[in-house]
């Protein structure tokens, strides 16, 4: 019988590749706010420690090979000293801590000499104490970071809204050559322009919660993105609609003649005003972009020319074939898709009659975009936690101009919540007003309809006035298990 000692070198290198494809580069995992980590992260960064302790021939194979099966040592403050570093060869390091306020500033201070081996950074901070003395510690050059994960690290009600003092110069040594994950969350950093500048490989750009005093001008931001030609994916957030100062103003500076074009972007997430989006993206060409997802507060005044014009001129859509309107407690939102491509519109509010009446609005903007989608959802969000209040305060009239702007949608999708919703809107319906809404609608899945029960008084009113007007609609079933992948239709 052959034994796994008679494989030659190449062999045993060659399966203990499988251990390290597709985990190149791959960032330390943040859940949530981007700050907790999984067993599984340190799993995979040790993966190789039991090989050298099998026999004596796999720890010199394993260590003549650091790079091939990207060797790494996974370290929290506390376990990085000299001395049980010397254990090891001088491997890339990974560094992660949620706890930096009960860290002393030497055990900072010792994680941070070993900058020349330090690949990816996990650090979670509560308060401008402990932002300043992570950058305190983090004033020197660390060439070899490729991941940068900075932010708030748990929920506790405190916000970094002041301004770190920080050398911005020297910060990171002013270099960043292989960066190419960076995740802010909640960090006043005004000199991000001078990181960003410098960031020219990075992939991944995550800004979420920034703060009043840590804003960067949509011009001043595109300038950055500009020199970034390896971007795939930007998400920028702020933490509330006056986290930008130029807003106060009234106008940012108009854009250019000629737009950069950011060649490699795919995905790009916003959260804040619509202001600043608008003068963001007049500013930008993105034509590899396939996913728009924007999140905006609940008291602005919904005005998007350049927001539908960026959609026409950069994404890749097929006529959008399908829509969804969703809702929950504290916010609504409103997507178009075509798969692969699709772009998100959410509103931050919590009351039923404004959220109603801005996704109306909404989709008045994108009205240009309707006149392919067949299909509408009309839902609250699959995993709410929270019994959505729809029975009071809301309009006929308010659901029927909404309905009113699908004039292409031939297969309507409710959920229960919104079949009750909508069936006394429909129920208004009579004469010649029975085609005027959804006038090409042929089929309205019902969630848990089963054909032995009625519909609804108003949807049943609805579909016999239609069956008169010669524009029959099927009721069919609707199981919106997510265990099934999709949602099954069964003919009524």
């Amino acid at each position: 019988m052959t034994t796994i000692e008679v494989l030659p070198d190449d062999v045993l290198l060659a399966i203990f590749d499988f251990f390290v494809i597709g985990n190149q580069d791959r960032p330390i995992n943040g859940a949530g706010n981007g700050m907790d980590l999984s067993s599984a992260d340190k799993e995979w960064a040790e993966w190789w420690q039991p090989l050298v302790h099998v026999c004596r021939r796999w720890r010199t194979l394993v260590f003549d090979s650091p790079h091939r099966l990207d060797l790494q040592l996974y370290c929290t403050f506390g376990t990085v000293t000299r001395k049980n570093l010397d254990i090891w060869p001088a491997l890339p390091l990974l560094i992660k801590n949620d706890d930096v306020f009960h860290t002393p500033v030497d055990d900072l201070t010792s994680v941070f000499e070993h900058s020349n081996r330090i690949r990816q950074i996990n650090l979670g901070c509560d308060t401008i104490s402990q932002f300043e003395k992570v950058w305190a510690a983090m004033q020197v050059p660390f060439p070899e970071l490729t991941n940068l994960i900075l932010g708030r690290s748990g929920d506790t009600g405190q916000s970094p809204s002041e301004t770190v003092t920080v050398l911005l110069d020297s910060f990171l040594g002013g270099s960043v050559p292989r960066l190419r994950h960076l995740i802010f969350i909640g960090i006043p950093f005004p000199g991000l322009q001078t990181l960003l500048l410098s960031a020219t490989h990075l992939v991944v750009l995550h800004l979420s919660d920034v703060p009043h005093s840590g804003c960067i001008s949509p011009e001043e931001m595109v300038t950055c993105l500009s020199v970034l030609t390896s971007l795939r994916y930007l998400s920028l957030g702020f933490e509330s609609p006056q986290s930008c100062p130029d807003q106060e103003s009234g106008r940012y500076a108009p854009p250019p003649p000629t737009r950069p074009v950011l060649p490699t972007l795919m995905r790009l997430w916003f959260k804040g005003a619509n202001e600043y989006l608008e003068d963001f993206l007049a500013r930008i060409d993105a034509p590899r972009l396939y996913q728009l997802e924007m999140t905006f507060f609940n008291d602005i005044f919904f005005d998007t020319p350049q927001l539908i014009q960026f959609i026409g001129r950069t994404l890749k859509f097929n006529p959008p074939n399908e829509a969804h309107v969703t809702f929950d407690i504290r916010e609504a939102s409103f997507r178009l898709q075509s798969r692969p491509s699709n772009f998100t519109v959410t509103i931050l509010c919590g009351e039923p009659d404004w959220q109603l009446s801005a996704l109306a609005l909404i989709c008045t903007s994108f009205l240009p975009f309707l006149s392919a989608t067949e299909t509408l959802y009309i839902e609250e969000y699959l995993y709410s936690n929270s019994k959505l209040d729809w029975k009071n305060g809301i309009e006929n009239t308010e659901w029927l101009e909404l309905l009113f702007l699908f004039t292409a949608v031939k297969n309507l999708y409710l959920t229960k919540e919104f079949e009750s919703c909508i069936s006394p809107a429909l129920q208004e319906l009579t004469g010649g007003r029975m085609t005027e809404v959804l006038p090409t609608l042929q089929n309205v899945f019902l969630e848990g309809f089963r054909p032995s029960e009625p519909v609804q008084e108003g949807i049943g009113q609805f579909i016999s006035g239609r069956q008169l007007t010669n524009h029959p609609i099927t009721i069919s079933s609707w199981d919106r298990n997510p265990k099934q992948g999709r949602s099954l239709e069964v003919d009524g």
